[in-house]
Parts: structure tokens; sequence; C-alpha cells
């Protein structure tokens, strides 16, 4: 009731407002019913746009969640580390930043047991990879080759596939 109510008013609104318009012009009777007619047909079409644009998010929303369903199904083991990287300040400066990275791969390799998987994956032709997100890369790279930091936390996600993906640890 209320919306037949307001689309009542809406409709007398518009007609009032059509009318001014066209006591003000100075064009003949013809083309103000055409622009008139005109004006109404585009304002339906946004406003049925409007409506339907609401529904179309709600639909997109579902997915969204559902994908994260997924996304967490995959992981199948998830750990946190404290990788030591005092080591990497052995090597010459220019050479620091590379190391600790290498380290990390070594780290992440022996302790999820990425080479145990790759003699099983061998017959199927997939070999399990190691995937190390950019807030891993900044963090290390972030005060430049020279001076890598002396330890990195870090979370490693196993997924079904028995790849890797490294994240930052939370709260670093």
């Amino acid at each position: 009731m209320e919306k037949e109510d307001k689309e009542e008013e809406q409709v007398s609104e518009e007609a009032q407002a059509d009318e001014e318009e066209v006591a003000d012009a100075d064009v003949s009777e013809e083309e103000t019913v055409e622009e008139i007619l005109e004006k109404e047909t585009a304002e339906e079409t946004v406003e049925a746009k409007e409506e339907a644009a609401p529904a179309e998010e709600e639909e997109e929303v579902k997915p969204s969640k559902r994908k994260k369903k997924e996304e967490e199904e995959d992981i199948v083991e998830e750990r946190i580390y404290t990788i030591p990287l005092v080591r990497a300040l052995v090597r010459p400066p220019k050479k620091r930043a590379p190391r600790a990275m290498q380290m990390i791969r070594a780290f992440i390799t022996k302790h999820m047991k990425l080479e145990m998987r790759v003699e099983a994956e061998e017959e199927k032709g997939e070999l399990p990879k190691l995937v190390i997100s950019n807030d891993v890369n900044e963090k290390v790279w972030g005060k430049g080759i020279e001076k890598p930091p002396r330890k990195i936390r870090v979370r490693a996600a196993k997924d079904k596939e028995g790849n890797v993906t490294l994240y930052l640890a939370e709260g670093e």
C-alpha cells in the first residue's frame, strides 16, 4: 500500500513538473509531448536499473562467501614458523637479501616436506610449488640488499595438491 501511494505521489509530482515545463516553453505542443514521453521513459529505465542492481549485488555476495569456504577447504596443513636468517649476514653485503630468500625457501622445503612429495609427484608430472607472497618478499628486502632481517615469522599453508604458500605471520 505504501509503495503504491509513493508511486502515485511521484507520478503526480512528475506530471506537475511536466506541466510547468510545458507552460514555460515556447515550443509547439507536439514537441513538448515527445520530450515528456522521452523523459518519462528515461526515468523509468533508471528506476528499473536501480531496482535490479541490489538484486545483482546480493547474488554476487553469495558466491564470494562460497569462494572463501573453498579456499579454506583447500588448506590441508597450516603452520607458523620463525625462520632464523642470521647466517645470511655471513655473506658479502650485496648478496645478503638474496641469500635470505634462499634460506627461506630451503627452510620451508625442509619443514613442510616438499622434497618427499616430489618423488611421488614425478609419476604424474606435476611438481608441488612453493609460492612466497609479496609481503614476505617486501619484509626481507625492506631495508635493502645489505640489511635483511635477523629472523622472520611466517605462516606456511599447504593445499590439497601439495603446493605451499608462504605468508607473513599476522601481527608482523
